[in-house]
């Protein structure tokens, strides 16, 4: 008996062994980046990491800045870009980042990025105090509703992610949710496949809503102390950061309530528009953008910023 367990004690670490090896050489899931918090209470990931996309079609970079994608060659003429998954852009390889399209379009100016998933937009006001120390000439914030919501404690409490307290006028950084844990699954790529295969429960992951959900449905959903406190947020915003130097890029089909209380506040606004076109910017499994999608986002982009008079790019 003890000799029949003891084989099955050998039979199941051969099989995991070669399962992680299959796992590995075929990258049947993504590589996910080790993050850390700075000291500012900033999460980004540790510098100098590659990996690879789930089927192993591209790798992805983190510069030694901690940020995802390569970094300018020069800082001169500098145009900042802020963001969440949708720029962070780990679907796609490095030459189908907004950084690479802007960079074609507008070649007088270099481009870098700072985004992470999760970031809303209070956070991403808080990298935009970072990133200002490079002296840029001007700052792009890409946002979507659910980052203005997700923003506000009083609206609904994540612990994960940076929001602003408006009772007390203070912000509270978002904490990384169990990294030891985190750090095994990731690292334990057979593990990390069965996890994806077969979640415990059903899928529980945390899922932000579709950024292109329709403003007639948000109109409808919405309830009047979000307004307020999107408002708010605004003003706090308005009050506590540099706004002039810096253009909120709002996704196709913005709630443009939202889109309204920016300018009204004096917010440079870019607003994206994908109706026109008669290729989806998107993938068809998922919201976020395609190479294409990209492509088409940094044209829209560029042709604004070189046109608009009211978005100053020299300082």
């Amino acid at each position: 008996m003890i000799k029949f367990l003891k084989n099955i004690v050998v039979f199941l670490l051969i099989t995991v062994i070669i399962g992680e090896i299959v796992v590995r050489v075929t990258h049947a899931v993504t590589d996910i980046p080790q993050r850390t918090i700075d000291d500012s209470g900033i999460q980004k990931y540790f510098p100098n990491q590659d990996g690879y996309w789930k089927g192993g079609d591209h790798q992805w970079v983190v510069n030694e800045l901690g940020w995802p994608g390569e970094l300018p060659d020069s800082n001169d003429n500098l145009i900042n870009i802020i963001g969440d998954s949708y720029i962070e852009n780990f679907m796609n390889p490095n030459e189908c980042h907004q950084s690479t399209f802007l960079k074609e379009n507008m070649k007088d100016y270099n481009f870098m990025e700072a985004a992470r998933s999760g970031v809303s937009l209070i956070e991403a006001m808080e990298i935009s105090k970072q990133t200002d120390t490079l002296n840029p000439k001007h700052t792009l914030i890409y946002v979507n509703n659910n980052d203005f919501l997700e923003s506000i404690v009083e609206v609904k409490s994540l612990s994960d992610i940076t929001q602003v307290n408006l009772t007390n006028n203070e912000i509270v950084f978002g904490k990384m949710k169990a990294p030891g844990a985190k750090k095994v699954l990731y690292t334990w790529k057979l593990l990390y496949y069965f996890y994806n295969r077969f979640p415990i429960g059903g899928n529980k992951k945390k899922k932000k809503k579709d950024a292109l959900e329709t403003t007639s449905k948000k109109d409808a959903e919405r309830k009047t102390e979000h307004d307020d406190n999107i408002l708010k947020l605004i003003n706090y915003i308005k009050a506590n950061y540099t706004i002039s130097n810096k253009t909120l890029v709002f996704h196709p089909n913005s709630d443009h309530m939202i889109i309204d209380m920016c300018l009204n506040s004096g917010f440079n606004v870019i607003v994206l528009d994908s109706s026109n076109d008669s290729k989806d910017w998107t993938f068809g499994y998922d919201t976020h953008w395609t190479c294409y999608g990209h492509e088409k986002v940094a044209e829209q982009v560029s042709k604004n910023l070189l046109s608009n008079k009211s978005i100053s790019l020299s300082n």
